[in-house]
């Protein structure tokens, strides 16, 4: 599904976000502080946005993974534009079974990519397993908002007109109408905290962006310090 949309992914992403996916993006890649920014896993990296961000905001090397072939073309000549080939590596896989050492990393992250996992407690210790003592864990996924009035206007939006004109672009209306099946589908921020413990992190926390359309959630592995974490949320 997602080499066939691969080609309008940016484009539409901008369009549909109205261009607030740059700001949570930046929001989320200033959780990790200096001592993460040595080797960064960017976990269904798509094409590339967030693994740029990480570079621009200091990280100094980062591995891009995701499953889609034609997402990672995209994300490659991106790199290759921005100059940024000696900083940013790529490498197709899945997150439940990574292909890499114990402890390698010192930051990971994903961007609306854990509800695509196909397991997904088993893809969150497989990301605790490739960080190092002191890592820390990045994610930005949607969620849906508390407010009542505003829960039913966006979801008009996220149910209506999302679908169509993500379908209309893309000429794919069953990959923009998965998206807010599987928004709905996925675990609410105080149960997904949970997941996030049970992996193995032992410090979790996070918070809602833009009234609770998307959430940010940090989690640390245990065996380093612990300043600057981000404060959780009552996570009703």
């Amino acid at each position: 599904m997602f080499n066939r949309i691969a080609g309008d992914y940016d484009f539409l992403n901008h369009l549909l976000s109205f261009r607030i996916d740059k700001l949570w993006r930046r929001k989320a890649i200033r959780c990790l502080e200096e001592r993460h920014k040595e080797y960064v896993l960017d976990m269904a990296c798509g094409t590339a946005d967030f693994s740029m961000e990480a570079v621009h905001a200091g990280v100094k090397q980062v591995l891009g993974m995701d499953i889609s072939e034609e997402m990672l073309k995209i994300g490659q000549e991106k790199v290759r534009k921005a100059g940024l080939e000696g900083r940013i590596h790529f490498r197709q896989g899945a997150c439940e079974a990574l292909d890499l050492e114990d402890e390698v990393f010192s930051g990971a992250t994903v961007a609306f990519g854990v509800r695509n996992f196909e397991d997904r407690d088993k893809g969150l210790r497989e990301l605790y397993r490739v960080l190092k003592p002191g890592g820390r864990l990045i994610v930005l996924e949607f969620s849906l908002p508390r407010n009542p009035l505003f829960r039913a206007v966006y979801l008009f939006y996220f149910n209506k007109i999302l679908p169509f004109v993500g379908g209309l672009v893309s000429g794919n209306r069953k990959a923009y109408a998965y998206l807010p099946e599987s928004v709905k589908d996925f675990p609410p921020p105080k149960d997904f905290c949970k997941s996030l413990q049970d992996a193995g992190f032992g410090k979790v926390g996070g918070t809602s962006l833009s009234l609770g359309i998307v959430f940010l959630y940090v989690a640390d592995k245990s065996g380093g310090e612990n300043d600057g974490f981000v404060k959780q949320e009552a996570l009703g």
